[in-house]
């Protein structure tokens, strides 16, 4: 199992991804196949597409953090953020980021897209950024940690700062 972060952009239309990759017959399969066939209100899990009937390769799970707050929040949501999803994933395979056959592998991404964002153009970069950044950090399992440790020891996100 191999598991990333990414964090692009900044204010309502930043891009905060997170990913697990694994086996289709292991846990993270099991978890997949779990998500998607228990959905619960505001949050519906669904494979992620490239384009109508072509499904992300390999087969992503799509799992909003923020409950679908308005029809605009829905569109931006299944919209430009799925697309950012679907262009990541392509980056990691243009840079050779999975390992071994990916017809083996599941992904589930875990995407937030804040109720008060408003472009598309936007949260598609962010998203394809975003998503490519958490799933290199997978590969690399994780940050260094020594720059884990020191981000630790102070620690800071758009949301809070220490002082």
């Amino acid at each position: 199992m191999k598991i990333g972060e990414g964090f692009v952009g900044n204010g309502a239309n930043a891009a905060h991804i997170n990913v697990v990759l694994g086996l289709r017959d292991g846990p993270v399969g099991t978890a997949w196949a779990t998500a998607l066939a228990t959905p619960r209100e505001g949050h519906v899990p669904f494979v992620a597409v490239a384009q109508p009937n072509i499904p992300v390769v390999p087969f992503t799970l799509f799992v909003n953090k923020a409950a679908i707050a308005n029809d605009r929040h829905g569109e931006l949501t299944w919209g430009g953020a799925q697309a950012g999803v679907a262009a990541g994933v392509g980056l990691a395979h243009q840079a050779s980021l999975f390992d071994g056959n990916v017809d083996s592998l599941v992904l589930i991404v875990a995407v937030w897209v804040n109720p008060s964002a408003d472009n598309e153009e936007v949260i598609f970069a962010n998203n394809r950024d975003a998503t490519f950044a958490a799933l290199q950090q997978a590969r690399d399992a994780g940050p260094d940690i020594a720059q884990a440790l020191a981000a630790m020891a102070n620690p800071s996100n758009p949301y809070f700062r220490t002082t």
